[in-house]
């Protein structure tokens, strides 16, 4: 299918949302969650289904449900696009909510990924300062997967915003608690923000690791993620 097959179905589909079958809903997109379909069209539809959320909501929700108990792994971009069109613009906390209560069901790697770039991530870039404490309480989470989740933000939003040292600074702040994470899962999405960090804002994590390493002890696949993109003289530093 190309975007415009795309567009025109899901909005077909969500106007039979809006009315309240989401049964019929379900049935016609789940063979587009369940096949081949690449990222950008399922995010293409998230966003167009999202239009159901002003008019009924709770029929949005039971639909994203539904795609959620496919454990499709093409539900997921769906889902988190959906969540972000939805919500993010004027409710969200409720987006972030809503995201950790599919990330906690899907209990996989690739589910937390993509709706944490999609939802926590994109949630920084729209309102950074609701957004971060939001994000604190994460840190302290019994599930690993929501652990890791707050580093798959900070890499998506490291990555999009180039040029916001003040910002950078302020997730490295948001990640150090979380430094000396022992839960492999949830220690590579850390890694992965710290790395996305030190490949965008080098001068800022260098010395952010000198002062963690001081008084910490992370674990060494913690340490070589974030240094990936370090030059290769601070990688000898760290890594010896």
């Amino acid at each position: 299918m190309n975007r415009a097959e795309v567009r025109e179905l899901a909005a077909r589909y969500r106007n039979e949302v809006i009315a309240g079958d989401v049964e019929g809903a379900l049935a016609a997109l789940h063979p587009l969650v369940a096949g081949r379909t690449p990222f950008p069209l399922l995010d293409l539809a998230g966003r167009v289904i999202a239009g159901a959320a002003a008019a009924n909501p709770t029929a949005l929700t039971a639909l994203l449900d539904g795609l959620a108990a496919t454990g499709e792994m093409g539900a997921w971009p769906l889902i988190g696009s959906a969540l972000a069109a939805a919500y993010l613009p004027h409710d969200l906390p409720r987006a972030f909510a809503e995201a950790r209560r599919y990330i906690l069901q899907a209990d996989v790697w690739h589910a937390t990924d993509v709706v944490g770039e999609r939802v926590l991530g994109e949630g920084l870039r729209a309102d950074f300062d609701t957004a971060l404490p939001l994000l604190e309480h994460w840190r302290d989470e019994a599930s690993p997967w929501l652990r890791r989740a707050v580093g798959v933000a900070v890499h998506l939003y490291a990555k999009r915003e180039r040029d916001r040292p003040d910002r950078a600074a302020r997730l490295l702040d948001l990640l150090e608690p979380l430094f000396e994470e022992r839960d492999t899962a949830a220690l590579k999405g850390v890694g992965w923000g710290l790395k996305t960090i030190g490949r965008f804002y080098p001068d800022l994590l260098a010395p952010w690791l000198r002062e963690q390493m001081a008084g910490k002890t992370p674990r060494k696949l913690m340490v070589r993620k974030a240094v990936t993109y370090l030059p290769a003289e601070i990688k000898e530093e760290f890594l010896g």
